[in-house]
């Protein structure tokens, strides 16, 4: 094994929105990856309008920079940034095992949160020697000295070695573009980082002489190029036209071809080379079933590369056609053919969502790590013009091997809250089956509670815990593993407001529909029969007209119609809309609209549905 001198791979890695996407930016600036006058958009490596909208990272990115040392030595530091959310924590797992390094980035006010630990305990278990930035120092409540405290406690926590423990740390803004040793330094640049990252990681290890061989870590879809898988090459050169066989992890081939295009990255673009060797990260393209994480090689390897497995999902929906009476109108694709041949292009791409036919008709059961996971991808299809409606969400299950116990799926949650409403939160979350792990103040009049709850106790519960919390409250959320059953747990408390018209909703029909609830129409909205218009003031569901018209007569007392003031409608976003049906409930989506619906419009069918659930 020989080392690569002059090549470092390091990944950055931190709880969601720490801040790793624009400390990129400013070291692909800063090492030159930019012309002068090139215009760069903000969070450059997050590509996507998802993406950039929602402010997180959604799919890990590679990008590549040349550092020059003051002594005049050049390094290639190849950087991979991570997604930060726990619904995409698969993706931060397979990263690890292609870099030798890991900038492990915190807030200095936020402190360690649960992705936090994640990912450290990832990098401490594949033996790596993380290096800390505790980054956003120029924030007015930012907490540096306590946060390298947590930091350290969090290692120990975590079982790192000896070496581990003796962790270099840096104090930076990624915002400002400056990072430094001791709060006093002059702070002018990250020059500071990138001589900490040629000094600490060490260089990749490596074999250039064995057989070609290589393990797909990230795969995407390119117009022009098709199926394209990112991975390091852990042993041997690859060569642009040479032979390869595909091999699954369980050693059966899936596949023999040829890589027909080699691309190695150099800022942020991907640029077609000749030949890589061991050491470096690739993306390769011309294999037609090659997937995560299965080892691409040389014909004569006969046996897969170890490789990490892809994270069983834990929630499901159900993807249905829209069968509403607008449908058509909104989307271009509303078909089950054209539903069913994008959910598995999608599964093809991300190998942490799964999708099987369902046992309704014309439906698609569609598995994946979490809400916020499952959610982007329906965003994408509803801009995408597709039309469907969406089930509420449900935990998968399993039996213990041992015990022949039913277990679900559970998540650690750490709520950062004032501590007027800490009761609140600790007697809803007790009442969706969490029990309380820890309670700290963590200063400025807020505590800290820690809790373990079954996934499921969750879903529907963050709209509520921000109106309980006034919006001040932050729930950061973490997948714990599998743990016993715990029986029912409650769900919405009050009933719907049912449309028994179709139509445009009427101003005067919603005032006074909106005495007997909350609204979640305006007036001019479509409207049909079966439709939720709102929420019940009361647990039953009632039915409503919400295009009845006033009856006029020539009899006009001054100035009856003029207080009949609405109260703005409450509209929900996709992730709340998803959270907030019940069983018997879908959510309709279309290019132009998120609209809630029954399961059964027709309320002489939803009599009987009701009645035979009740019988069962």
């Amino acid at each position: 094994m020989t080392p690569q001198a002059a090549l470092r791979n390091v990944a950055i890695i931190a709880h969601v929105d720490h801040g790793k996407t624009t400390l990129v930016d400013k070291l692909l600036a800063q090492a030159g990856a930019f012309r002068a006058h090139q215009q760069v958009a903000e969070r450059a490596l997050d590509r996507s309008d998802l993406e950039r909208e929602r402010g997180i990272t959604i799919l890990a990115k590679c990008t590549s920079v040349a550092w020059t040392s003051p002594d005049g030595r050049e390094t290639r530091i190849n950087i991979v940034d991570t997604p930060g959310h726990a619904d995409f924590g698969g993706e931060v797992e397979r990263i690890l095992s292609m870099v030798d390094g890991a900038i492990v980035l915190v807030d200095a006010a936020e402190g360690v949160l649960p992705q936090t630990k994640f990912v450290v305990g990832k990098a401490l278990a594949r033996g790596l020697r993380p290096i800390v930035v505790i980054n956003k120092i120029d924030r007015s409540d930012a907490r540096p000295h306590e946060v390298h405290e947590e930091i350290f406690d969090l290692f120990a926590a975590l079982g790192a070695s000896e070496e581990q423990l003796d962790f270099p740390m840096l104090y930076a803004s990624g915002r400002q573009g400056w990072a430094v040793a001791d709060l006093g330094d002059e702070k002018k640049d990250l020059s500071a980082l990138f001589e900490l990252v040629l000094a600490h990681v060490p260089a990749p290890s490596v074999n250039t002489n064995a057989p070609f061989a290589m393990i797909g870590a990230i795969l995407d879809y390119d117009n022009f190029l098709g199926r394209v898988l990112t991975g390091r090459i852990e042993q041997g050169r690859a060569r642009v036209n040479m032979p390869v066989r595909v091999l699954r992890p369980d050693g059966t081939v899936a596949e023999t071809g040829r890589l027909s295009k080699l691309l190695a990255f150099r800022g942020l673009e991907r640029v077609p080379v000749e030949e890589a060797e061991a050491g470096d990260i690739i993306a390769v393209a011309g294999l037609a079933e090659a997937t995560v994480p299965d080892t691409i090689a040389s014909p004569e390897m006969s046996a897969p590369l170890p490789a990490i497995p892809v994270d069983p999902p834990t929630l499901a929906m159900t993807f249905r056609i829209n069968d509403g009476p607008l449908a058509g109108r909104e989307g271009k694709k509303v078909t089950s053919r054209q539903i069913r041949e994008r959910l598995w292009r999608e599964a093809e791409g991300n190998v942490a969502i799964r999708v099987a036919d369902s046992s309704e008709t014309e439906a698609f059961e569609v598995s994946g790590r979490g809400e916020l996971q499952l959610g982007v991808l329906i965003e994408t299809m509803r801009r995408e013009g597709f039309e469907l409606t969406i089930g509420r969400p449900r935990v998968l299950t399993r039996r213990n091997p041992e015990t022949g116990e039913r277990e679900e799926p559970m998540e650690e949650a750490l709520v950062d809250v004032d501590e007027a409403y800490s009761g609140i939160v600790v007697e809803k979350m007790s009442r969706r089956k969490g029990e309380l792990q820890d309670m700290r103040p963590s200063g400025g009049g807020k505590q800290r509670l820690t809790f373990l709850i079954p996934s499921r106790g969750l879903i529907g519960y963050h709209g509520e815990f921000l109106t309980d919390t006034r919006g001040t409250g932050i729930m950061n959320r973490l997948f714990a593993g599998y743990g016993p059953w715990k029986g029912p747990i409650e769900g919405r408390t009050r009933g719907a407001l049912i449309s028994t018209e179709g139509g445009e909703a009427v101003h005067y029909a919603l005032f006074y529909i909106q005495e007997r609830g909350t609204l979640f129409v305006s007036p001019g909205d479509k409207v049909y029969q079966g439709m939720i218009l709102g929420e019940n003031s009361r647990e039953n569901d009632l039915e409503v007209n919400p295009i009845k018209e006033k009856k006029l007569t020539n009899i006009r007392a001054a100035g009856k119609d003029d207080a009949m003031l609405l109260t703005p409608p409450r509209k929900m976003s996709l992730e709340q809309a998803i959270a907030y049906v019940e069983d018997d409930e879908l959510v309709e989506v279309t290019p132009g609209a998120i609209r809630l619906r029954k399961r059964f419009l027709d309320p002489h069918e939803r009599k009987r549905a009701e009645r035979a659930s009740e019988a069962a």
